[in-house]
């Protein structure tokens, strides 16, 4: 049986509806293929947070989350941005079911030790509903909102959400982005990258922001799959076929 596929969306591919709308042609079109969708959506939070007279803050291209923010985030992510994408996929017969980590128990959550407030480090838990969903042919698009034990909300790196749902299936991860992989100090995509050119690129500034905590994502699920991660644009989604026959496409993130 082929493993499924965890793609992570997020950015302006979110603001994108042609670009959204080829990505999900090119899933409708992966007959063999189990896919799952991991979204953020920074962008529709940052909408939100600004017509609510609140600012954005982020550490190591992470968002930090206030406690009187988290209402206007999960909503905007478990809300307004999963159900446009459920309902962009289900108007294309895709038969999508919108979720968070915390439905069906498949994720726990602890608190961040960063001091980034109300934001989540997640963990695989449950895998029963997603493996019923995939066996039945539906396709889930989850949010990166999730819960700590006592039923408090927190918001994941989108990334890290991706990951986690990765291993909960031991499934292949592609992680796309705004651009074509990651970049090396040449200012060319690099076709590969491991452990130790990452944290020398990081330690020059090269890989910085969101890429940062998106390359240190994609290590921790290469390292714990054993298998490399890519980071590839959302621009090319006629791609993902290559991936799924073997090719390397964007930045091949290599396990240790």
């Amino acid at each position: 049986m082929t493993k499924p596929l965890v793609i992570k969306i997020g950015g302006a591919i979110l603001e994108n509806e042609s670009a959204l709308q080829a990505l999900l042609s090119v899933i409708a079109t992966l007959k063999q293929h189990s896919v799952v969708l991991v979204h953020g959506g920074g962008c529709v939070v940052d909408e939100m947070l600004s017509q609510a007279n609140m600012t954005t803050e982020k550490k190591h291209g992470l968002r930090v989350t206030p406690k009187d923010q988290i209402n206007i985030i999960s909503g905007a992510l478990a809300g307004t941005v999963n159900k446009a994408i459920v309902a962009k996929a289900n108007s294309m017969k895709l038969a999508a079911v919108g979720l968070s980590l915390n439905d069906g128990d498949m994720v726990n959550c602890q608190l961040s030790p960063l001091a980034l407030g109300q934001v989540g480090v997640p963990s695989c838990n449950n895998s029963k509903l997603l493996d019923g969903l995939l066996s039945s042919g539906f396709l889930p698009v989850i949010s990166s909102i999730g819960a700590l034990d006592n039923g408090d909300l927190v918001n994941v790196n989108a990334d890290d959400a991706a990951v986690v749902i990765c291993q909960l299936l031991n499934a292949q991860l592609l992680l796309l982005t705004d651009v074509n992989g990651v970049k090396g100090s040449d200012g060319e995509y690099l076709p590969s990258l491991n452990q130790a050119q990452a944290d020398e690129l990081i330690e020059q500034g090269i890989i910085a922001g969101g890429m940062t905590a998106k390359v240190n994502a994609a290590l921790k699920a290469a390292n714990q799959l054993r298998r490399s991660i890519a980071v590839a644009s959302w621009q090319s989604p006629e791609q993902i076929s290559l991936l799924l026959d073997g090719q390397g496409i964007g930045t091949q993130i290599a396990p240790n």
